[in-house]
């Protein structure tokens, strides 16, 4: 089939770069790119045409500048982009976990815009090491002998198995045996430390008998681990930590914890259910502790390895510890994170993960209020929206059957269903992240704070890409 005569007169490249070269909104792109994206819309106009999806009417100027600038606007903008959180869910693990305090960001800065003492001892004037920067805060906060820092906690749990029990046994209850978010496995995980897995116990029922029953002389480490994002209720039953290390130690087998999300503050206080804090899994006595800095400790992403001195030696010495490294960014937020927690009265208003975590039904019911005259001002009028009451999640692994109540806008229109109005907002500026819930689509103000009314009110009707 031969192609249609018209083809011959789609705009030239030179022409078309010539005619971008006056446009405001474009003329500051590199020329590279702009030919390049050029050529994708002209050879993209080309293939549409000779699949009969395009004609004579397509290809005029105008229209094809058009869509060039649209592309041009398009791959210019930064592939990571700030985002308003209407989800409800609090460590979201999709749109980054934690944001950041401030404070923690200024130091940030400060630390990313001037050279550092990132491995230079002051006191000494010789290399030092990187660790050691937050080590003495976080042994002080959890009461552990020593501490080290990795990019994150799969590394951490990965980076322990492989220094304590490479090529030995590990113990560990098959109602722990969990899969996290991007289809991290502890058994593969401690296949690819070396250490052999022992599953004890049932899916829901493990007893101290069971893992008396495995140990052997092959045994290198009894593991518990966090069940993270599920939970296990009903005819269950489960072996204490204090049982686990007096074991350990009538047995000389070292006793590790993966805590997952990590937490050092008492969430009962503001009646929570009860989640086991760092500091508490020390005084029972474990001998090693993994946690991540960016879920409930509100921190950027790293993982944390606390414990006895001497294991805590041990896995600094492992050479896979320089690969899992943490870089001076992180370790910049993380010792501005942990150095809130010195003072508990302030560290729940000072962190957000914990503020949005303790923020009052009232607060959010009167955020919500706002947030709904803001919107009404600039609705359509084929769009209704109401306040209704729901429940938030935590995320990020913690606590997966504790709901918060919380307050939402619920959005319903006549001419766009919900699943059409998720993807209109996402393409806000900046995106709006809600959720959809019996065919209504949902703005949580739970994670919407007060200085986010405006631009979220602006973005979803007069800001879309």
């Amino acid at each position: 089939m031969q192609p249609p005569d018209f083809i011959k007169k789609i705009p030239k490249v030179d022409r078309l770069y010539q005619q971008l070269s006056v446009q405001a909104d474009v003329q500051h792109i590199p020329r590279s790119v702009a030919i390049q994206t050029i050529q994708y819309v002209l050879e993209t106009l080309r293939q549409s045409i000779l699949d009969g999806q395009k004609n004579a009417d397509d290809i005029s100027e105008p229209l094809v500048l058009e869509e060039i600038i649209t592309q041009l606007i398009r791959k210019m903008q930064p592939n990571l982009r700030s985002v308003i959180n209407a989800s409800g869910i609090i460590v979201h693990t999709n749109l980054g976990r934690s944001v950041l305090p401030a404070e923690v960001i200024d130091h940030m800065v400060t630390i990313a815009g001037h050279y550092s003492n990132l491995e230079y001892d002051l006191d000494t004037g010789k290399r030092g090491q990187r660790y050691k920067l937050v080590e003495s805060l976080i042994c002080s906060l959890t009461g552990a002998e020593a501490a080290t820092v990795v990019n994150n906690n799969a590394g951490a749990v990965l980076l322990a198995l492989q220094t304590l029990t490479a090529g030995k046994a590990v113990i560990v209850s098959r109602g722990e045996l969990v899969e996290i978010g991007g289809s991290f496995r502890i058994p593969d995980i401690m296949a690819l430390s070396g250490a052999h897995l022992v599953e004890v116990g049932t899916t829901n029922r493990t007893h101290l008998k069971d893992y008396e029953t495995a140990i052997t002389p092959e045994t290198g480490l009894l593991l518990k681990v966090h069940q993270s994002n599920y939970a296990i209720t009903g005819f269950t039953a489960s072996v204490s930590l204090k049982e686990m290390v007096s074991l350990g130690r009538s047995m000389q087998i070292p006793v590790m914890n993966d805590m997952g999300s990590g937490n050092l503050v008492d969430l009962s206080v503001m009646g929570l259910k009860n989640e086991l804090m760092v500091q508490e899994v020390i005084s029972a006595g474990v001998d090693i502790v993994t946690f991540s800095g960016d879920k409930l400790l509100g921190g950027p992403q790293a993982g944390l390895i606390v414990g006895k001195q001497s294991m805590i030696d041990a896995v600094r010495k492992n050479p896979l510890a320089r690969a899992l490294r943490i870089d001076k960014l992180t370790l910049a937020a993380l010792e501005a994170t942990l150095r809130m927690y010195q003072d508990p009265k302030t560290v729940v208003e000072k962190i957000p993960t914990l503020r949005f975590m303790f923020r009052q039904p009232e607060e959010i019911k009167q955020c919500a209020e706002q947030l709904l005259e803001s919107l009404g001002k600039l609705k359509p009028e084929t769009v209704h929206m109401t306040i209704v009451k729901k429940d938030s999640k935590i995320g990020g692994g913690a606590l997966p059957l504790q709901t918060l109540p919380t307050y939402c806008i619920s959005i319903v229109s006549e001419s766009m269903s919900s699943h059409k109005m998720d993807q209109h907002f996402r393409t806000c500026k900046p995106p709006i992240i809600g959720r959809i819930e019996d065919d209504h689509y949902l703005l949580d103000c739970r994670t919407i704070l007060p200085d986010d009314i405006p631009v979220v009110a602006s973005a979803m009707w007069g800001n879309d890409e």
